[in-house]
């Protein structure tokens, strides 16, 4: 068996690890297919819908019959005797739900011009899985739209920082002398200072006003500097060890430049580690794009993230009245912890001395 066959097998022995990478997979299929899954587009609105609580499924009817399919109850609200909105089924209105339906129009995987989704119910019934917004917004549309963002910083952040910090880690253990201490003390001055105020700092070094497109990007660029530091150190411990292989010396010897040797074999014999430690990283940068977005300076509405859907729930009283405005925050719980499950199995497995 090859080293990759037998990772996967002791991978496969690790039932929470296995159990990670469905959640992973059904999170990431849910961000790349959003436009279809969504029931309603990330900006389709009904202002009078304000705070909708979630849309109960029922199947069976008023009359005590079992439907097939299930169907919700269209609602009426009035404010009650402390102006507060109150809710309730019009148990006289049954619309049912509705497979492939015609919806708001959007481009299938950015190309396809198309308006079909996975779920509805007919107008004027709206329906809430999850509930609403403030300003009338499915929830369950915005957060598998803000999927899109919020796990994708984390791949993108850690393929640049990785590969930065590998390099670097790579040619100061390999180099020595002046240019391992330049680049080291280069990375301790960035791991001195706290992550969390180097983050606000270098984002208030630019405008708040920037759109979707470049705030994402920011924040990429954001939370890969801080990243690579603590890598470089690492990679450039194993870089000292690993130079001093007879493939390194033979490879000298033959001639082969020191960036080749550095790039074929200092930095390939990191990779079990690399994959590891990435697995490990890439919800601290999820929370990163969480936090600055939640603090409003990340991603801003409209457009949508887990951070900034979960800024609603700044204010107790939101929290209190409207509890669904949390489930932003279950899903970068979940992400969080099926990455670190994933990538404790992967340290298992791809551990020679594991059994």
């Amino acid at each position: 068996m090859t080293p990759a066959q037998i990772a996967w097998e002791k991978l496969g022995r690790h039932p929470l690890a296995m159990l990670a990478l469905v959640v992973l997979f059904l999170l990431y299929g849910g961000a790349l297919f959003a436009d279809v899954l969504a029931p309603y587009g990330m900006d389709s609105e009904v202002r009078a819908h304000s705070y909708h609580p979630p849309t109960r499924l029922h199947w069976v009817d008023a009359e005590g019959g079992v439907k097939p399919l299930p169907f919700i109850y269209a609602h009426e609200s009035r404010l009650n005797e402390l102006y507060q909105r109150v809710w309730r089924e019009d148990r006289t209105r049954a619309f049912p739900l509705r497979f492939w339906v015609r919806g708001d129009s959007y481009k299938f995987l950015g190309l396809i011009p198309f308006d079909r989704h996975l779920v509805g119910v007919d107008k004027p019934a709206r329906l809430y899985i999850l509930g609403a917004d403030s300003r009338g917004r499915d929830l369950l549309s915005r957060i598998l739209f803000g999927a899109r963002i919020s796990l994708s910083v984390g791949l993108l952040g850690i393929l640049i920082s990785f590969s930065l910090g590998s390099v670097v880690g790579g040619i100061s253990g390999y180099f020595g002398g002046w240019v391992d201490n330049l680049l080291m003390r280069l990375a301790e001055m960035i791991m001195m200072i706290p992550g969390f105020y180097l983050m606000l700092t270098l984002r208030a070094a630019f405008p708040a006003n920037l759109s979707g497109f470049h705030a994402y990007l920011l924040i990429v660029v954001i939370l890969s500097f801080i990243g690579w530091a603590s890598l470089a150190r690492i990679i450039r411990g194993m870089a000292l060890a690993i130079r001093t292989r007879d493939y390194c010396l033979a490879a000298r010897a033959l001639g082969v430049s020191h960036l080749a040797i550095v790039i074929r074999h200092i930095i390939p014999n990191t990779f079990s580690y690399l994959i590891v430690a990435a697995t490990l990283a890439v919800p601290g940068y999820i929370l990163g794009e969480a936090t600055l977005s939640f603090l409003g300076l990340g991603i801003q509405d409209p457009q949508a993230s887990w951070g900034n859907l979960l800024s609603e729930a700044m204010a107790i009283a939101q929290i209190r009245f409207h509890p669904w405005i949390l489930w932003p925050g279950v899903f970068i719980f979940v992400s969080v912890m099926a990455f670190n499950l994933v990538g404790d199995g992967l340290r298992d497995a791809l551990d020679p001395r594991s059994e």
